[in-house]
């Protein structure tokens, strides 16, 4: 974990210029310090487990909803209303840097995000550049929308989100979502040209996805990686790694901590926090004491809770609960979340009464 942040890069304005976020729980735990109870929050909570979200996206189209400055302020602050979780993660979506500089992709409901022209060449990367940078202009909806969300959350810290550079890669590579991202793995060896010309752009817009969140409110941020398991340690160090560390850099420059979180990444951890992350989001296989000794116990950690347990009877969830807790203690902070996101079927009330439990602790 890096030192003393310097915020200089930062608005006057931002929360954590001002002090309204500064000494959260949140903060202070990403920052290494252990809070008097752990704070808590969980990926994908802003969605479809809530009715008043399903309310609220009645008739949008994902995307659409993501960029609609006002509706994904609402949806990002719904799940803190409802749970009295210690911070928002914004609502947005892997792919939109990707609709935002003007690739044709849509969210298609039961299948995921599917990319019109998936790309497999040289040529295909070039021209992916000729649609121009993520600037300012293009950002804007993104950008307003966290400032309208940061303006209404108070002394909540706000959460932004991207997805790290190899999975928008693979999502772009495939075509959409995929079981052992096969073509992605096969340019990535059979054409390395190709595949670092890609990663590169995807860094770039990436980077700037992310910055703009982060001068536009947000007080932390976090990358997902969401397909990085499917690579090997080797691969992934040689041919990803060196993408998510840029990112991650721009991020901690700008005076945020910065959380890396992958799917199936156990193997990974230390490559991941290698490049460049104040804090690992461990999935729900490895236990945190585990993964904390992989890291060398310096490292704060965000997890682990099975997704899967929240429909358990709530005995079964809350045993579960106190030993993801007691597990945590291994690290120098510990930062409650899922080991995934939040499922669609969740029952709020089961979120709410664990946020209550962790407060408890």
């Amino acid at each position: 974990m890096s030192g003393t942040i310097d915020r200089v890069s930062l608005p006057p304005h931002h929360p954590l210029v001002d002090g309204r976020t500064s000494g959260s729980a949140l903060v202070r735990a990403y920052s290494g310090d252990r809070p008097e109870r752990p704070p808590v929050w969980f990926m994908r909570q802003a969605g479809r487990s809530l009715p008043e979200y399903r309310e609220s996206r009645a008739g949008v189209a994902m995307l659409d909803a993501c960029l609609d400055p006002d509706l994904a302020a609402e949806i990002t602050l719904q799940p803190v209303r409802r749970h009295g979780v210690d911070a928002a993660v914004f609502f947005s979506d892997i792919v939109v840097p990707l609709r935002l500089v003007g690739v044709d992709v849509e969210i298609v409901p039961g299948t995921g995000p599917v990319i019109a022209s998936p790309v497999r060449t040289v040529d295909d990367v070039a021209r992916l550049r000729d649609l121009g940078p993520l600037d300012a202009a293009r950002v804007s909806p993104v950008a307003e929308g966290v400032a309208r969300t940061v303006s209404r959350l108070g002394t909540t810290p706000l959460v932004g989100f991207a997805g790290a550079p190899f999975t928008l890669a693979a999502y772009l590579v495939e075509g959409g979502p995929s079981r052992d991202h096969l073509a992605a793995r096969r340019l990535m060896h059979a054409d390395p040209a190709a595949w670092a010309a890609l990663m590169d752009w995807t860094a770039e817009i990436t980077g700037a996805f992310v910055a703009a969140q982060v001068t536009a409110g947000a007080s932390a941020a976090q990358l997902f990686d969401s397909w990085a398991g499917a690579l090997t340690l080797a691969d992934y160090t040689a041919h990803c790694a060196p993408a998510s560390a840029r990112v991650l850099a721009q991020a901690g420059a700008l005076g945020v901590r910065t959380v890396h979180f992958g799917v199936g990444t156990g193997e990974l951890l230390v490559a991941m926090r290698d490049a460049g992350a104040d804090v690992m989001g461990v999935d729900y296989r490895v236990p945190l004491d585990e993964a904390s000794a992989r890291l060398g116990g310096r490292t704060p950690l965000q997890g682990n809770v099975d997704p899967a347990l929240l429909a358990a009877p709530w005995e079964v969830l809350e045993t579960h609960v106190r030993d993801v807790v007691r597990r945590g203690t291994a690290a120098p902070a510990h930062v409650v979340n899922l080991g995934h996101g939040v499922p669609p079927d969740t029952d709020p009330t089961v979120l709410t009464r664990l946020v209550q439990l962790v407060h408890s602790l």
